[in-house]
C-alpha cells in the first residue's frame, strides 16, 4: 500500500490546527565576520525585549588574571565545529583567533550577544 503525502489513510487531507506565529517562525541565519568596521543590529523579541547582535566584528575582550582587555583580531586561525568557516573569517563560539596578546578562544556567542569575549590560550 502506497501512501499520499500529506493525507490520512482513508483518503482525508491533514489539515493544519494554526498558522505560525511570528516568535515561532525561523529568523535568518546571523553570520559574524572579521571586518574592519564594526556593526551591530538590534531586533524586537518576544515580551518587547531589544536582542543585540554582532554582523561584523573587530574586536574582542580578552580575560587575563582578573583583568579585561579590548583587543584587535588579525586573523581567524581555526573553528571547531565547521574548518570552511575559518577560511570565511565567521567567528563563532570556539573559534581561535589571532590578535596582539596571542591566540583567543572565543567564549561568548557572537550571534546572541551584544559582545565578543575570549580567553588566552596557551
Amino acid at each position: 500500500m502506497t501512501t499520499k503525502k500529506g493525507k490520512k489513510i482513508s483518503g482525508g487531507k491533514y489539515v493544519k490546527q494554526r498558522k505560525k506565529k511570528k516568535n515561532e517562525r525561523a529568523g535568518q541565519k546571523k553570520v559574524v565576520k572579521l571586518s574592519d568596521s564594526e556593526k551591530r543590529k538590534t531586533l524586537r523579541v518576544r515580551g518587547g525585549i531589544l536582542k543585540t547582535f554582532f554582523l561584523r566584528a573587530k574586536f574582542v575582550n580578552v580575560q587575563t588574571k582578573g583583568k579585561t582587555k579590548k583587543v584587535e583580531i588579525k586573523n581567524v586561525i581555526s573553528t571547531p565545529s565547521n574548518r570552511f568557516l575559518a577560511r570565511q573569517n565567521v567567528i563563532t563560539k570556539g573559534t581561535i583567533v589571532d590578535t596582539d596578546l596571542g591566540n583567543v578562544q572565543i567564549t561568548s556567542r557572537p550571534t546572541q550577544e551584544g559582545a565578543v569575549n575570549g580567553i588566552l590560550v596557551e
